[in-house]
């Protein structure tokens, strides 16, 4: 398992937090893929299109054989079994798994963009990729073209929902 990834779930349709699990449990379910460490789960207001409901997410960090590519094409499967529809860009989803980093690649295809062309943008992804691999965020912002710590969002409009021991939280970060 000599690759490793951070990939982003998000789910805000149905019982979401089964979905986080399902969605988490299919990916490891693939001997080529290894759950290192995963984040709390927050609940979080939508972005961009905000007529919705509530989304769930979390970070997981997995080490893996797989290339991005074929990485990327279990993220859309997961999404495929689980029910996933794309009719509003940024719209409700059952269930949204994104490749965030791998390893410390840049990498752009027509079907691939990494890491991630928005996450620094958003705080539902950054905060628990910080809570988990803090060192990470910080490669990425000194490669970013000059971004720095000061440019990652606040934090919003993302409340702790289920911290990593599994205690229910629900409280904004912060509290």
């Amino acid at each position: 398992m000599e690759n490793q990834a951070f990939i982003s779930l998000g789910s805000n349709i149905g019982n979401r937090y089964d979905y986080l699990k399902n969605a988490v449990q299919r990916l490891i379910n693939y001997p080529e893929i290894v759950l290192v460490n995963c984040s709390s789960i927050y609940e979080t207001d939508p972005v961009g299109y905000e007529d919705q409901d509530l989304f769930l997410n979390m970070v997981i960090h997995i080490r893996t054989s797989c290339s991005a590519e074929k990485l990327l094409d279990i993220c859309l499967k997961t999404e495929q079994e689980l029910g996933r529809k794309r009719d509003i860009r940024w719209g409700p989803r059952t269930i949204d798994v994104d490749i965030l980093l791998y390893n410390q690649e840049n990498i752009t295809t027509e079907k691939l963009i990494v890491p991630h062309p928005r996450m620094i943008e958003r705080p539902f992804v950054i905060i628990p990729l910080l809570e988990i691999c803090p060192e990470e965020i910080f490669y990425y912002m000194k490669k970013a073209n000059g971004a720095s710590l000061s440019e990652l969002p606040n934090s919003e409009g993302v409340r702790i929902w289920k911290l990593k021991n599994g205690e229910d939280v629900f409280e904004p970060i912060g509290s």
